[in-house]
C-alpha cells in the first residue's frame, strides 16, 4: 500500500507538468456506421507517454487528474486539439465527420461555475456544434447541479450532441434520457464482450437498442472484438460500433490512412 501511495504521489506530481512538457497526446478510435460500414466518427482518447514509465494507462492517471483538479485544464486542451482535428478532417475527407470528447464530472462542476470556453473555440474555428459530441457518464447526470444542467442545455442550443457513456453499468434512469435530450447512448463493453447468439447479453443489447430507438436516440456499441459480435449488433439494429475489431485508438496521422484505405469489416450474412 505504501508503494502504491508513493507511485500515486509521483504520478500526481509528474502529471501536473505533463501538459507543458508535451507528454500528453490525443489518439482517435474509429466509430463506424453499421448501415453502410462507413467511417463516421472518432472518439478522442487521451494518452500519456511518461519519460521514465512509458505509456501510463488512462485508468491509472485519469482518476488522479480528477482528484487533483488538473483534469479541467487537460480536458480543455483535449477539446481544443480534437476540435482543430475535426475541422481538418471535415475539410479534407468528410464534411459531416464528428469527434467525440469525454467530459469529466469534475469539469462539469467547475466549468458550470466559471463558464465554458468550448463554445467560444468552436465559433473561433467556424465549426458547427454538430462537429462535436460530448460524452458524459451516467454519474455526471445523477450528480448534475442546476448549473450543470444549464450547461447541457447550452450545448443542446449550440447544436452540440451529447452521448451517455457506459450505458447500463450505473444507475440508469430513463427519465434522464429525455430530460437532457441525450442524442446517443453507448452500450458498455461489458455487455458486448461476452455477446453470443441467444445470450442474455444479446437480449440486453437488443432491448437497449429498441428502447433507444423508440425515444429517438441512436446507439453506439463499444468494445467490439469479434466478427460474431459485429454481426449480432448489426442484426439487432445497432447504429454505430467501435472496438479493436474495427481499429484500436491510433494517432491522428495514422487515423487519416483509414479515410483513404477504408476499414475491413465482417460481411453480415442473413
Amino acid at each position: 500500500m505504501q508503494q502504491q501511495s508513493r507511485q500515486r504521489l509521483r504520478l500526481a506530481n509528474d502529471l501536473h507538468a505533463a501538459l507543458s512538457k508535451r507528454q500528453l497526446t490525443v489518439f482517435y478510435q474509429p466509430i463506424v456506421e453499421f448501415g453502410g460500414g462507413t467511417l463516421a466518427k472518432a472518439e478522442a482518447l487521451l494518452r500519456w507517454r511518461h519519460p521514465d514509465l512509458g505509456m501510463v494507462s488512462p485508468a491509472e492517471f485519469i482518476p488522479i487528474a480528477e482528484d487533483t483538479g488538473s483534469i479541467v485544464d487537460i480536458g480543455d486542451w483535449v477539446f481544443a486539439v480534437a476540435a482543430r482535428q475535426v475541422k481538418h478532417w471535415r475539410q479534407r475527407f468528410h464534411p459531416c465527420f464528428q469527434v467525440s470528447v469525454n467530459k469529466s464530472p469534475v469539469q462539469f462542476r467547475k466549468q458550470a461555475i466559471e463558464g465554458n470556453g468550448w463554445l467560444a473555440l468552436l465559433r473561433e474555428l467556424e465549426l458547427p456544434g454538430d462537429s462535436v459530441v460530448v460524452e458524459i457518464t451516467e454519474g455526471a447526470l445523477l450528480e448534475a447541479s442546476s448549473a450543470s444542467r444549464e450547461q447541457l442545455l447550452v450545448f443542446r442550443d449550440a447544436g452540440i450532441q451529447v452521448a451517455l457513456d457506459d450505458f447500463g453499468t450505473g444507475y440508469s434512469s430513463l427519465a434522464y434520457l429525455k430530460k437532457f435530450d441525450i442524442d446517443y447512448i453507448k452500450i458498455d463493453q461489458s455487455f458486448v464482450r461476452n455477446m453470443v447468439a441467444e445470450s442474455s447479453d444479446m437480449a440486453l443489447c437488443e432491448a437497449i437498442v429498441v428502447m433507444a430507438h423508440k425515444l429517438g436516440i441512436k446507439v453506439v456499441a463499444e468494445g467490439i472484438e469479434t466478427a460474431e459480435q459485429y454481426q449480432l449488433l448489426k442484426r439487432i439494429g445497432c447504429d454505430y460500433g467501435q472496438g479493436y475489431l474495427i481499429s484500436k485508438p491510433v494517432p491522428a496521422e495514422q487515423f487519416e490512412l483509414l479515410f483513404a484505405t477504408g476499414i475491413a469489416l465482417p460481411v453480415v450474412v442473413g
